[in-house]
């Protein structure tokens, strides 16, 4: 456990309170403040504040650091096909059949997570959590495609943010059941639990706001090829949003409507995922190519 004690400054007079740590500690991100905030971790004249609260000359704010928490996770050595990687983050392209973190239903199965503790080493087990060390977003098992691991706590909350604030761009290619007539749509329907199977998702009125944007790029005699993009980043939701409309994609046992050769699961790719870097502030974008037994369908489908 670590204490940081700071008086505000009379220049800070009036700032936000997220703004106001960020300026008086500099091992310390607005967006690591906040979710320190938010813990209890943070007090200004012995109370918890809201980020947003407006913090006085000479105010007393004390920041404690929790301890971080090992992961219980033993390493696994297995292939890992990095697009990218410096001392905040890598990018990693993920395939189909690989679970991005463990979860109840995956006992002993390894997954990303394993791999990554295997590459990165000890240094990279306290990052964020002992299930999900790393791991800023999460696509499906059977979804190939693109994801940012952070490497360090700071680029975590940085990145977290950036997708809560809806600021990184997630592009998807999709291969889904009949044709699509429009050119291109919008799907604003919210997503929750499926109250007659809790564990589905499915378009409810008292969901979650969800948001998903498609342009056709290619219609076939059953099936059409989309790229979709995301607005929000609910559970499953590009899967639950095209069945909605009636197109679910092609492989999906879950929410499809046809028995399809599900060998490689659903045919859904991350193709695209673009974010600011948290240490240098540039814009990153980083694509990924269709995996080989999608584009042999597409082939397949074109002859």
């Amino acid at each position: 456990m670590k204490t940081l004690k700071h008086s505000v400054p009379e220049s800070l007079d009036g700032a936000r309170l997220d703004k106001a740590i960020g300026t008086l500690e500099s091992s310390l991100t607005r967006s690591r403040a906040q979710n320190l905030l938010e813990s209890g971790h943070i007090t200004v004249n012995g109370t918890n504040q809201k980020p947003s609260a407006k913090v006085r000359f000479n105010d007393k704010i004390v920041i404690t650091i929790p301890p971080i928490e090992k992961t219980t996770l033993k390493p696994i050595a297995m292939p890992l096909d990095i697009v990218y990687e410096d001392s905040a983050l890598l990018v990693v392209n993920k395939p189909s059949g690989l679970a991005v973190h463990p979860a109840p239903t995956l006992k002993d199965t390894p997954t990303l997570v394993h791999g990554l503790l295997a590459h990165l080493g000890d240094d990279f087990e306290g990052v964020g959590g002992v299930e999900r060390p790393g791991i800023v977003h999460r696509i499906d098992k059977d979804t190939s495609g693109l994801l940012v691991v952070a490497k360090t706590t700071e680029a975590l909350y940085h990145l977290q943010a950036s997708l809560k604030s809806r600021k990184m761009e997630r592009i998807y290619h999709a291969l889904v059941e009949g044709v699509v007539a429009p050119d291109k749509g919008k799907i604003n329907a919210p997503i929750g639990r499926d109250p007659k199977n809790r564990q589905n998702m499915t378009v409810i009125e008292n969901g979650r706001d969800a948001v998903t944007y498609f342009d056709v790029e290619a219609r076939y005699q059953n099936t059409t090829l989309i790229r979709c993009m995301l607005e929000s980043g609910r559970t499953h939701q590009i899967r639950v949003h095209m069945r909605y409309i009636g197109h679910a994609i092609v492989g999906d046992e879950k929410y499809g409507h046809k028995k399809t050769d599900t060998a490689h699961g659903q045919y859904l790719h991350a193709s695209t995922l673009a974010f600011t870097h948290p240490k240098t502030k540039t814009m990153m974008r980083f694509e990924a190519p269709l995996p080989d037994f999608f584009k042999q369908t597409l082939t397949t489908l074109k002859g």
